[in-house]
């Protein structure tokens, strides 16, 4: 019997032992929501010219606000319209001549004055030609005169022309060209407006806000609301509530430009120890940090670690918290930064409220080292607890 018993007992000690190894070497394998804030440090020390790993400082927060109230539509189209004055004439413009001769007219109404009065004396004449759509070639015909080329030109450059080729011909010509309909000098406004529309401009030099008004204004909450220009090859987007806040950024619109206004487009995600992972909308005006974290339900007490909380954005080259020297660039060209902040230092707080998120960016928070210990206690937990009631069993 003690035989037996020695046997069985050396069985489970091995046994035992062979549990105890396995955990072990299971313990690097626990279940995780992402990396530690350790395993991110030592990746970015392993290549500190890979992606950048910033402390949020106060200094830091302030470049980053600084950055983006002047990457607004006053920063980047200008305020001033175009050079001219004046309405450029376009293809599809409906136009009208009206030329004006001294008397004796010999060329425009001599005929008509002379039927009716006997005599070419008298006061000037005026002729209004018929209504003319510029054609795609961009020119229009004016009797006496031929074709002459408008597209691409003021009233008064047309004017001017019009009038130097009839000099020898009419007597002491005088011109007047009126636009009857402007078809090709417009900006075009669409999305979350109660009429989408072609607004067509003037040498008055209407504003985004005057385009806004023009289609109706905006169906939703002017702080939810994004409005965005197309300009060419440039596209730059703000905040209607800031457009309306700020003067600089109602700039004075262009022929071709294409603003779209869009409702609450921005989000960022959220993962990790907080209350909820998932994708979180926000405001066109923007959130800070500090919202950020109440809108993902804060961080969970039993997993979250408060110095690993972590913003992982794509960034400009010109950001200026970026570090000097060789980075790493997208095929984009936007640079992978991860903005790192301790919430154990009372003074982070602050530094939350003025740190702003993002669209697209992701909010992510580590787990505490305790937590993991704690995932292995309840694994050598399961695990023993069922083995040392059997060793009991049999003894």
């Amino acid at each position: 019997m003690s035989i037996f018993k020695h046997s069985h007992s050396g069985f489970f000690k091995n046994f035992l032992a062979i549990l105890a190894l396995s955990c072990l070497a299971a313990c690097n394998s626990l279940p995780q929501s992402g990396p530690s804030a350790k395993s991110i440090q030592e990746q970015y020390n392993s290549a500190p010219n890979g992606i950048q790993l910033i402390d949020v400082t106060p200094q830091i927060a302030r470049q980053l606000s600084s950055q983006k109230q002047s990457q607004g539509f006053g920063t980047a189209f200008g305020t001033s319209g175009s050079a001219s004055s004046e309405i450029l004439v376009g293809v599809g413009d409906i136009l009208e001549v009206t030329i004006w001769e001294a008397p004796p007219a010999t060329l425009f109404g001599a005929a008509d004055l002379t039927a009716r009065t006997g005599s070419t004396a008298g006061a000037s004449r005026s002729t209004t030609l018929p209504e003319q759509t510029v054609g795609s070639e961009g020119k229009i015909s004016v009797p006496f005169v031929g074709t002459i080329a408008v597209n691409g030109r003021t009233g008064s450059q047309i004017e001017a022309d019009i009038v130097q080729r009839l000099k020898g011909k009419a007597n002491q010509p005088q011109v007047l060209l009126r636009l009857v309909r402007n078809n090709s000098s417009t900006a075009t406004v669409v999305g979350e407006v109660i009429t989408n529309i072609r607004f067509p401009l003037t040498a008055r030099g209407e504003k985004l806000l005057d385009a806004i008004a023009a289609a109706g204004g905006s169906k939703q909450p002017i702080n939810k609301t994004t409005v965005q220009i197309t300009r060419g090859t440039v596209t730059v987007a703000m905040s209607l509530d800031s457009v309306i806040r700020d003067a600089q950024h109602n700039i004075t619109l262009r022929s071709g430009d294409i603003i779209t206004t869009a409702y609450q487009p921005l989000s960022f995600t959220a993962l990790g120890a907080t209350g909820k992972n998932d994708e979180v909308n926000f405001e066109a005006q923007g959130i800070t940090l500090a919202q950020a974290l109440s809108r993902a339900g804060g961080l969970q007490d039993a997993r979250a670690d408060a110095q690993g909380i972590f913003i992982f954005r794509l960034e400009n080259t010109s950001t200026p918290a970026l570090s000097q020297g060789q980075v790493v660039t997208t095929a984009e060209g936007k640079v992978p930064v991860i903005y790192r902040i301790n919430l154990k230092d009372p003074a982070s707080f602050f530094v939350a409220q003025t740190f702003g998120i993002e669209n697209k960016d992701i909010l992510y928070v580590s787990n505490a080292p305790a937590a993991d210990w704690q995932k292995f206690a309840n694994l050598i937990y399961t695990i023993f607890l069922p083995a040392i009631g059997t060793v009991n069993t049999l003894r």
